[in-house]
């Protein structure tokens, strides 16, 4: 394969591209997962502990120290508190892991630009599998902490991949696109992290939507984390069905850009060799 030919950008070769190297996917996004524990003494049991003791941090700050209350008819608005807050820290965790990783991915790859024939735009979707596994973790934990608390976990839990497949391909979008970028702009990556962590408090997890005035409730409406955050919760915390008409409006969007985002990413990557 010539580093420097052109490569096709269309829709129908991003989704065949992800469909025919799944089997490469999953391989790297497991090495991607154990590899980050490597030469831990409890190994991959870091993925479940680190969010365990998050959420314990969570609920004896936020329901002992603070006494926070989010509102509603919760029957313990405290201990409820930093569920309803993980939830959109988990949501968050999903879009920010992959957006700040994504600068570096090929920067720290050189071989598979200039040594050997690889698929060079799996590597964002490697992240992002990496991602979900950390994320179906959290999401197990969460779980496990309702039936604690309530008893009971609410049947519409079933409609959470639904709710999460429009934020999975706006954020590869904006991965293909940051990949690129990061090799010729080495400034990217710690633009990312200003960006996540503004994104962070612009978004309803500390603190619900109706806690703002109504003059700024646009700020954090315009976030893109908000929509899915709220979904999240209403099918996870209130057991309510999601908003379907704006899921499929979501995807649509999301669709564009992660197209935008690859048709970058292959139309850039010819000078990939040369700058690195």
């Amino acid at each position: 394969m010539n580093p420097h030919a052109s490569q096709p950008g269309s829709l129908v070769h991003m989704v065949e591209t992800l469909w025919r190297n799944r089997g490469l996917l999953g391989q790297m996004a497991k090495r991607d997962v154990v590899g980050r524990y490597k030469g831990a003494a409890i190994g991959v049991a870091w993925s479940f502990l680190t969010p365990l003791l998050m959420l314990c941090v969570y609920t004896f700050v936020f329901s002992v120290v603070f006494q926070a209350r989010w509102g509603g008819d919760l029957p313990d608005g405290r201990a409820h508190f930093a569920l309803i807050m993980f939830v959109g820290m988990l949501v968050h965790a999903l879009f920010s892991e992959v957006v700040n990783r994504a600068p570096g991915l090929i920067l720290s790859n050189p071989n598979y630009v200039k040594k050997v024939v690889f698929p060079l735009e799996v590597l964002p979707a490697m992240v992002m599998g990496s991602a979900l596994f950390h994320a179906c973790v959290s999401v197990l934990i969460l779980l496990v902490a309702l039936l604690i608390l309530d008893s009971r976990v609410e049947w519409t839990l079933v409609f959470l991949p639904l709710i999460l497949a429009p934020l999975v391909v706006l954020t590869l979008g904006v991965a293909w696109f940051l990949a690129s970028l990061g090799v010729y702009v080495r400034d990217v990556s710690q633009v990312t992290t200003i960006m996540t962590t503004v994104m962070l408090f612009l978004a309803p997890i500390f603190y619900p939507i109706t806690a703002l005035p109504e003059s700024f409730r646009w700020i954090v409406m315009v976030n893109p984390l908000t929509f899915i955050i709220e979904q999240t919760r209403d099918v996870l915390i209130w057991g309510r069905l999601p908003n379907f008409t704006g899921l499929g409006l979501y995807m649509l969007v999301a669709l564009v850009i992660a197209w935008g985002g690859f048709f970058w990413f292959q139309k850039t990557r010819k000078g990939f060799a040369d700058v690195l």
